[in-house]
């Protein structure tokens, strides 16, 4: 018996529970095995993103589909964790920056090679590095460790010096070239190639120095002993 103020409910109220009863029983039938029709699925109603990839099998694709996929993520960006590092080729520019650098490198090691034969050549440009036995090395060129055996003049000691590919010495050189041990200048003076003055014809006065380092200068006509002095290279 209903109570005072209740009413039963209409057919068609009875009829429109009835039917939502049976849809939330049929979903939830489904959710709990794991299975839901296809045609439950409204169209267009699932977003791709929401489908798990492998769950649709291509031949349930329709036509064009691929392909339009393929250009609508080619119209996108594509960031560095899309592209697989293994896939790609080298860029030309790094390839000529490899080659530079090997290039460099090889300019590098060639150089420290000639530097390190430098060190333990004995010819430089195709000539002998050295002084020769009778020479002393002083100030970069080698030095005739004696006066020579006979006086000349100034002239004839000069062009003797030459034929033996040296020059005679400056005058304050030798000076200090006579200050070095073991060294002895000639007691009548010695040759230098400096000229303080001239008064005609082969008539000059040329610097000597004495034994004892003391600069003077003498007429060049009058005969002295000398020594020459010999570039390193010959």
């Amino acid at each position: 018996m209903l109570g005072q103020g209740m009413r039963l409910p209409s057919p068609a109220f009875a009829v429109a529970l009835l039917a939502l009863f049976v849809a939330l029983g049929g979903t939830v039938y489904a959710a709990a095995h794991g299975r839901i029709s296809g045609r439950a699925i409204r169209v267009k109603s699932i977003p791709g993103n929401r489908l798990k990839p492998g769950s649709v099998a291509a031949n349930r694709l329709s036509a064009g589909a691929l392909a339009m996929l393929r250009d609508t993520q080619a119209a996108g960006p594509v960031t560095g964790a899309e592209i697989d590092e293994l896939s790609l080729g080298q860029v030309p520019e790094a390839a000529h920056a490899d080659s530079a650098e090997v290039a460099q490198k090889a300019v590098e090691a060639e150089t420290a090679i000639s530097a390190l034969n430098a060190v333990d050549a004995t010819t430089v440009n195709g000539h002998e590095a050295g002084c020769l036995p009778g020479t002393t090395s002083f100030a970069g060129a080698c030095w005739q460790s004696s006066a020579s055996e006979s006086a000349l003049s100034a002239p004839a000691a000069a062009a003797s010096c030459a034929t033996q590919g040296g020059a005679l010495p400056e005058a304050l050189q030798l000076a200090a070239f006579a200050q070095q041990p073991g060294v002895n200048l000639d007691k009548g003076d010695e040759w230098s190639s400096d000229i303080t003055n001239m008064t005609g014809p082969d008539e000059y006065a040329v610097v000597t120095v004495s034994a004892s380092a003391v600069v003077g200068f003498t007429v060049s006509t009058k005969p002295h002993k000398f020594r020459c002095v010999i570039p390193l290279l010959r």
